[in-house]
């Protein structure tokens, strides 16, 4: 392993100003988005549709670091024939894979579930590694409710992650390490807070555990945050604050950096939050975003699968991504999205 290149990844993908771009929903979740927009969710209009982001010259230069690739997608090439991988690394952003195969309930532990894909995935990473990739990711889902999460879920998937983690570092790629705790729920800002930092505080110490280098990583956790369903939603400035406090409390500083989830926050709310969190003074880690549906939603509706609609595509994914940049430098302002619209 050399730790000197995995740090001068990890170090790339959240740069100041930049964010990480999640592309990697898989075909079930693609297909629920494109049945939103009347696309019908074919290989062809995958491949049309996450061209049409990485060719968005503006949004990817300027303002994304890295794009997390699902496994369709990181063999495909483009309408011309040039890999999709190719059109990544042209743009200056770095090409990574998701690399867990989803979940599956927890045996003992109803409601709960634990994620898989260790099997085979050191063979999985050479090839990843081989076809450009440079970092990965591993998703592991944390439910509040009644009873839950159990410490056996916080433990299984927090031993998962670790041994992912030491997997790609073995692997000379960069670990996204991604423990959800999902804001489904009803449950208020605390009650986010104090399952967060159990989830965190697991995961560090399985991390050690099994050797993996900080410095070497890249963490994406959700903030904290009122579930969705919760009567009392937190504030912008108490989400920042509360966030803020929660990873300096967990997250050692030999981490190079932090690339939140949006976890179904509106587009406009995850920009609010990150952008609220660089106003609390320096902070010990880079810190920035990984979004998926927070960056494409937008550009999803305006592209609409039709081949006309590319350039409204890639300016509503600009217009996110620069929002998004803005906001990871505390530079973002409400009024840029009216001027906008």
């Amino acid at each position: 392993m050399n730790l000197t290149e995995l740090n001068k990844i990890a170090t790339a993908m959240v740069a100041s100003g930049k964010g990480i771009l999640a592309a990697d929903e898989s075909s079930g979740t693609i297909k629920k988005r494109f049945d939103a927009i009347g696309v019908e969710s074919t290989e062809e209009n995958r491949r049309d549709y996450r061209e049409m982001l990485f060719r968005a010259k503006d949004a990817m230069s300027q303002y994304i670091s890295g794009v997390i690739l699902y496994d369709e997608t990181i063999w495909q090439n483009a309408k011309d024939g040039t890999p999709l991988v190719k059109l990544i690394e042209q743009a200056g952003a770095i090409p990574g894979i998701k690399v867990d195969e989803g979940t599956q309930a927890l045996p003992m532990c109803p409601g709960e579930t634990v994620t898989v894909g260790l099997d085979k995935l050191a063979e999985r990473l050479k090839k990843y590694y081989e076809c450009g990739a440079r970092f990965a990711k591993w998703r592991a889902v944390i439910d509040i409710g009644s009873g839950i999460p159990s410490m056996t879920a916080i433990s299984v998937n927090a031993h998962a992650l670790a041994r992912y983690a030491a997997l790609c570092q073995a692997a000379q790629i960069v670990p996204i390490v991604e423990p959800e705790v999902l804001m489904d729920g009803d449950h208020d800002i605390e009650r986010c807070y104090e399952v967060t930092q159990r989830v965190l505080n697991k995961t560090f110490q399985e991390l050690r555990v099994q050797r993996v280098a900080l410095e070497g990583m890249v963490l994406k956790p959700n903030m904290a945050i009122s579930g969705k369903k919760c009567p009392k939603q937190a504030s912008v400035e108490e989400v920042a604050e509360k966030t803020i406090r929660l990873l300096k409390a967990c997250v050692p500083a030999a981490v190079p950096g932090i690339a939140f989830l949006s976890g179904g926050q509106s587009d406009e709310e995850a920009t609010a939050h990150l952008n609220a969190m660089h106003k609390l003074g320096p902070l010990p880690w880079g810190l920035t975003f990984s979004y998926g549906r927070a960056l494409q939603a937008a550009p999803q509706k305006a592209w609409s699968g039709k081949p006309e609609n590319v350039a409204a595509g890639q300016r509503a994914f600009s217009h996110r991504a620069r929002m998004n940049g803005l906001a990871s430098k505390g530079e973002w302002q409400s009024s840029l999205e009216q001027k906008a619209a």
